[in-house]
């Protein structure tokens, strides 16, 4: 059997998350060896968006492609960008004649791998169908290979499980974004789909999902406007590395990634 070995990056939040992942990057790429990176970095423009300049950053660290979501326009600019970076993924099902693609198909050493961005709409933008935008796509993208990989970028835990199971068998992969959160219920679905709710946040964490604490809390507490700015501590990296059947396009084994681990517990004081 011949596998290709996939490692997805959870959301990148900010400069902390591009740090980080220039530091420790390559370190896991010699551990893990995968054959193709794919990373959710919607938010690595100051929390909010993209532009070129992280978008060449993370090129250059070796990652393939990138995802987006709802933040994917929030800067200045990455419109006319995304027309000529094939790269750099919108979700797929936002309107027609919206600037980006929302698919994309990588030259791997082992073979193509397609990559389809796709966004929910339970508690987000009412935008078109992600379930029938993800069967046009697959109408396409099966022309050109089996091996498929989605980011679903959703809010609702339901709306992204319905994804997987919709799309078990057809796809290799539909693995979650947008809530930072990392859940514990990876698993392969019955008819071959590697499946996550959400991979998580490469960020840092000592914040409200990348945020700094006061302005979120603040938010919540008075329930008017607060100016967000990124956090810069604590910061983790979030991740999925995957094998998938080369002939088949079913995935094989899933392991999540999350480093460094939290602290379970607090070490005694020496000086007490």
């Amino acid at each position: 059997m011949i596998t290709l070995s996939l490692l997805f990056i959870g959301d990148i939040v900010g400069k902390p998350g591009i740090e980080f992942l220039q530091t420790w990057l390559p370190s896991l790429l010699q551990k893990y060896k995968p054959d193709v990176i794919i990373a959710n970095a919607e938010n690595a423009a100051d929390g909010k968006g993209i532009t070129k300049k992280e978008a060449d950053l993370l090129f250059n660290l070796g990652i393939h492609v990138l995802t987006g979501g709802n933040h994917t326009w929030d800067k200045h600019g990455v419109q006319d960008f995304m027309k000529v970076e094939k790269r750099v993924l919108r979700p797929l099902n936002y309107p027609k004649g919206t600037h980006g693609d929302g698919m994309y198909i990588h030259e791997s050493p082992k073979g193509k791998v397609a990559v389809l961005n796709l966004q929910g709409r339970s508690f987000m933008a009412a935008i078109d169908c992600p379930f029938r935008g993800a069967e046009w796509a697959l109408a396409r993208l099966n022309k050109e290979t089996n091996i498929i990989f989605v980011d679903f970028h959703a809010e609702a835990t339901a709306e992204k499980i319905a994804m997987g199971y919709w799309l078990d068998g057809k796809v290799s992969a539909v693995l979650g974004t947008h809530t930072h959160i990392q859940t514990s219920d990876e698993r392969i679905l019955p008819n071959g789909t590697a499946y996550l709710t959400d991979v998580g946040m490469t960020g840092p964490y000592d914040s409200i999902i990348g945020m700094k604490k006061t302005p979120a809390i603040n938010r919540f507490v008075y329930q008017t406007p607060q100016k967000y700015e990124v956090a810069n501590d604590d910061v983790h990296f979030s991740g999925v590395l995957m094998q998938i059947d080369m002939a088949t396009g079913k995935a094989i084994e899933i392991e999540r990634i999350f480093f460094p681990e939290f602290s379970k517990k607090v070490e005694p004081d020496a000086t007490a």
